[in-house]
């Protein structure tokens, strides 16, 4: 994921049209990020049905993170994890305290959404200079970075529809 994509691997508009598709559109493979929120209340959030594993309400606290971070490394930043950390806690699930939660996600991809029309579409495949670091997704270009988040997003909206069928139990 490092090297260079071939010529014309996809478009600045494209990749656009996936982020928006993936998080509250029509995408391909099913249900978008937002749609599958819907109905998704406070309590339902921060509980876990699943033994081990990541409760919704983490998932979109991480999501918002990883997105913010994708934007802040489209408009120059140097790359780290999210500003929160890589999972950050939940705290107080109160209803208002989700309801921004969900707020924030969807101004995590605007933000993104911002930066990425701003960037100039001979930039999309540029290599940046930071090394190739799969852990925190260094080392490449934009376009493979936004592709990644769109990844990222459709990975854990399957986690979070499978979370909300174990809450329905």
């Amino acid at each position: 994921m490092g090297a260079p994509e071939p010529a014309g691997w996809a478009t600045g508009s494209w990749l656009q049209d996936q982020l928006v598709r993936g998080h509250r559109g029509d995408p391909w493979h099913g249900w978008s990020v937002a749609r599958i929120l819907e109905g998704v209340h406070a309590a339902g959030a921060a509980a876990r049905p699943l033994h081990g594993a990541h409760s919704i309400w983490e998932i979109v606290l991480h999501m918002t993170g990883w997105t913010r971070e994708a934007a802040r490394r489209i408009e120059g930043g140097s790359p780290a994890e999210p500003a929160d950390g890589d999972w950050p806690g939940v705290g107080d699930p109160t209803p208002e305290r989700w309801i921004a939660a969900l707020d924030d996600l969807g101004r995590a991809h605007a933000e993104l959404e911002r930066a990425l029309a701003a960037l100039p579409e001979a930039d999309w495949h540029q290599l940046p200079s930071a090394p190739r670091d799969p852990s925190i997704g260094t080392g490449v270009t934009p376009a493979q970075l936004v592709n990644g988040v769109v990844q990222h997003d459709a990975y854990h909206a399957g986690q979070i529809a499978l979370l909300k069928k174990g809450l329905q139990r």
